[in-house]
């Protein structure tokens, strides 16, 4: 490899699936470790897998960084990136390169033909497995064969235009010696040549090439000077040294970055993260209601730490903190509950404004079914009134349509006991619902004017006060009092705050729907009394 005095990381998935938190914290750490050092975080989609890559995993991988406010200095110029001197960045566009290089390896002996069909190969597999061989993998049948024999008969196949059927090339491992490298983060690690799978395609019969092959020669022609990836890329790192010895190239410096853990809901044992701990992939952290912020602080806490007291960070502060030396060893464990915890957080941070524009273009791209008759029209006009109260219990955006429900639909009183203090009959928490009937008739009354939701909250000290002298004369506390209360306006006995909700629905649909709710539950308590 050249030398380059710059920093050059590159970020480059595969687009045979969502982007999922592995991926994305890959992502993040190359585009911090770029910013950190000055450097140049690079975009490169690796689409040489024929079969498996379409193209709306192409467009999730570019939604996903825009989204997080993940931006390349060089990616597929195609797509709105700004391009950059090593492109194409789409391997699918590079054939042709891997192909020259391939017949270089070819040429110096370090690769060869192999003819061995797919029957051969299952074959091979079935009688090791049966054997129990301590050889497993390819047996490197067609290593042997005259070059020249091989190239003849390789040409034949391709000139009768069976492209490469039966015909690939594999890497000629050196059948003595090891490889080793040094990582960043693991230290020196040495590899036996006899442990490394053994000849590997790096030309398939498709004349496409294998990931190894692209990956090492793009890294090379790219100048990327580290490669930061997930642990489960450690086995690959002795071919890929093999590989640059072969070439004659330098290794870029390795840092294979700790795994992420989940933990499985049946067995509590920790594995590698997947879709059966829950939703991994970034859409379906976004349609659930998280926020950008919560998601990126979250993710650059798994495996690296920049203190033991410090844990919320903004995308800057990320980018002028990252460090390389304060990965973890240990592999990191995906909490759903610390992520909920930072999301709340980043929610309780955000004004009303910011609240409401990162709802309405949630329910614009994924358009999630409202609660009862609530449609996403006549939610957005309210918010302004609504957030505010439900901002500081909030843990997901997705939560609001159910939490907001009874500010739009008149409960249906399913559970008429939850309306019941302690200790009080059903007979006597509807005399209770009749007197804070009165009060509110009594509020109701009165000429009150708000435009904004702090005027409105500002008649509130009125409203309470009400409230608890009418609990007085009813020689009761004040909890006893606002337990059907509650639950006549709101359907549960649990809520955001009761008389500030009131206000609101007042404001947003009168003084009758209040009183309406209290006498529908009244009449449910008194009609049903026996059977409470």
């Amino acid at each position: 490899m050249s030398q380059v005095a710059q920093v050059r990381v590159r970020y480059a998935p595969s687009p045979t699936g969502l982007q999922h938190i592995g991926g994305v914290r890959t992502a993040l750490f190359n585009y911090l470790f770029a910013r950190r050092s000055g450097g140049r975080f690079i975009l490169r989609v690796e689409d040489t897998d024929r079969a498996r890559s379409e193209d709306h995993y192409i467009q999730d991988i570019y939604q996903s960084l825009a989204w997080l406010g993940i931006e390349p200095d060089e990616g597929p110029a195609e797509h709105g990136f700004s391009g950059g001197d090593y492109g194409p960045y789409i391997q699918s566009r590079r054939v042709e390169l891997y192909r020259k290089y391939t017949q270089q390896l070819l040429d110096e002996g370090k690769a060869y033909y192999c003819f061995c069909s797919t029957e051969r190969m299952e074959q091979l597999r079935k009688k090791q497995e049966e054997e129990k061989s301590a050889l497993q993998g390819y047996d490197r049948h067609c290593r042997s064969l005259p070059p020249e024999e091989a190239r003849r008969e390789a040409e034949r196949r391709y000139a009768a235009g069976v492209e490469g059927q039966g015909c690939t090339v594999r890497f000629a491992i050196p059948l003595e010696g090891s490889a080793t490298f040094h990582d960043l983060l693991l230290g020196d690690i040495e590899w036996a040549n006899g442990d490394i799978n053994p000849d590997p395609v790096i030309l398939k019969a498709d004349r496409f090439p294998t990931y190894h092959l692209a990956n090492v020669i793009d890294d090379h022609l790219m100048n990327i000077t580290h490669v930061l990836r997930a642990q489960e890329w450690l086995s690959s790192g002795p071919l890929h040294i093999q590989l640059y010895r072969a070439f004659g190239w330098e290794a870029p410096q390795f840092c294979h970055l700790p795994m992420v853990m989940g933990r499985d809901p049946a067995t509590d044992k920790l594995s590698k993260l997947s879709k059966r701990h829950g939703a991994t992939s970034l859409l379906e952290f976004r349609k659930g209601g998280y926020l950008r912020e919560a998601l990126i602080n979250y993710i650059a806490l798994l495996g690296w730490a920049f203190d033991e007291s410090r844990e919320t960070f903004t995308l800057a502060e990320l980018e002028g903190c990252f460090d390389l030396a304060k990965l973890s060893r240990s592999p990191a464990t995906f909490d759903y509950r610390k992520l909920e915890w930072f999301n709340g957080r980043y929610i309780r941070q955000y004004s009303v404004p910011q609240l409401r524009k990162e709802l309405e273009n949630l329910w614009q791209e994924h358009s999630p079914e409202m609660h009862g008759a609530v449609s996403v029209e006549n939610l957005t006009e309210r918010l302004d009134w609504i957030l505010p109260l439900l901002q500081e219990r909030l843990k997901s955006l997705r939560e609001i349509p159910a939490l907001a429900a009874y500010f739009f639909v008149a409960p249906v009183y399913e559970e008429p006991e939850l309306a019941l203090p302690k200790k009080h009959t059903a007979a006597q928490a509807a005399a209770l619902l009749r007197k804070s009937r009165s009060v509110l008739e009594q509020l109701h009354s009165r000429d009150w004017v708000w435009e904004t939701f702090d005027e409105l909250l500002a008649v509130k000290q009125d409203w309470e006060a009400s409230f608890r002298a009418a609990a007085a004369d009813e020689g009761v506390k004040m909890g006893s009092l606002m337990q059907p209360l509650r639950y006549a306006i709101t359907g549960s006995n649990t809520s955001p705050p009761l008389i500030e909700s009131m206000i609101v629905l007042e404001r947003l649909a009168g003084g009758e729907e209040l009183l309406g709710r209290l006498d529908s539950l009244a009449m449910c308590l008194e009609t049903g009394a026996e059977d409470l």
